[in-house]
């Protein structure tokens, strides 16, 4: 962060570096993804990214990564799950998906945590108020996802781009909708994997390493979905790149791994409600994203239910190791 701030200063522009970065990245990504190949996007973004936090690992002093067998086992599957599986599914659905319903619908990821996170040697059992929030936040999702196929509004990144928007998948809007659900899932047991296993790695070196391994990975359906033969160099696209990897990807996870030891883990998960809330302002300032009156419902919905399920404990919380945030950013 920057040199020469109080405390409280660093605090407030490390908040606002989540709420605003993370929560502009659905929009961005929803440019992206008109003008780019998705995976093939995703795959540069991550390599270079997770190549240039790992070297800012150095510049923050984190010391030299001792990479063995299970480290490296712990990176490929951390990878796997919230780079190729969250990232992958997430930017493939905003192909056809507005960025303000993708936003909202990754809030699910709190809730799989949750349940996913009773499990193994750091397992929290679920209280009353937790479970309640579960049940709340699965009525939200629920209504997020009510509109029906004929219901459901294009991306206004397309018409930003002055691109056409493909057909549905299968011819059901239900598909990408599954898409972001599944992405949901995998970071979600990307993260409660990780809370359960020791890593000797710094959080930026571990995220850095994740990121690089993860987008190799990557490579592997831009292969096989032809993203090499469609990919072509256009500004909309080449800037949400660029936003991505350093705005996104290198100054917030800098800010969240500051949080991650200045700050209380309320302070800290705080943006998982701010930043559906940002995203959806943006895709209506900039998009000219719309939610219909039952959407609008769950949003709020959704929120009660998130701030329910992550309202500070008594317990003191397990000792912290180096995790993916609560919710998936793009």
């Amino acid at each position: 962060m920057i040199h020469g701030l109080d405390r409280r200063a660093k605090l407030v522009l490390s908040l606002a570096v989540l709420y605003l970065f993370w929560g502009g990245s659905y929009l961005v990504t929803s440019i992206g993804v008109q003008s780019l190949p998705p995976f093939l996007m995703g795959a540069v973004r991550f390599t270079l990214s997770g190549l240039a936090l790992f070297a800012l690992a150095r510049v923050f002093g984190e010391d030299r990564p001792r990479l063995d067998a299970t480290e490296w086992r712990h990176l490929a599957i951390t990878g796997f799950l919230t780079v190729l599986v969250s990232n992958g599914f997430n930017v493939w659905s905003l192909q056809w998906l507005p960025s303000n319903q993708a936003a909202l619908l990754n809030v699910s990821s709190a809730f799989w945590i949750t349940l996913l996170g009773t499990l193994g040697r750091r397992g929290h059992p679920v209280t009353t108020l937790v479970g309640t929030g579960l049940a709340i936040g699965a009525v939200g999702v629920a209504l997020i996802l009510w509109p029906g196929d004929g219901e459901m509004a294009a991306p206004g990144a397309a018409a930003l781009v002055g691109t056409e928007v493909e057909p549905y998948p299968l011819g059901s809007s239900r598909v990408p909708q599954l898409g972001i659900m599944l992405g949901c899932f995998g970071w979600a047991v990307g993260t409660v994997y990780l809370r359960n296993v020791e890593t000797r790695l710094g959080l930026l070196t571990f995220t850095g390493l994740q990121m690089f391994v993860g987008g190799l990975m990557l490579f592997v359906p831009a292969t096989l979905a032809g993203d090499f033969a469609a990919w072509h160099w256009s500004p909309a696209g080449l800037a949400a790149l660029l936003y991505l990897m350093v705005f996104n990807s290198l100054c917030a996870y800098t800010a969240y791994a500051w949080l991650s030891k200045h700050a209380t883990p309320g302070q800290t998960g705080s943006y998982g409600l701010v930043n559906p809330a940002v995203a959806t302002l943006l895709g209506w300032l900039v998009l000219d994203e719309r939610l219909t009156p039952v959407q609008w419902i769950g949003t709020f919905v959704i929120l009660a239910g998130v701030l329910m399920v992550t309202w500070p404990r008594a317990a003191p919380p397990p000792k912290a190791v180096p995790a993916p945030a609560t919710e998936a950013p793009q």
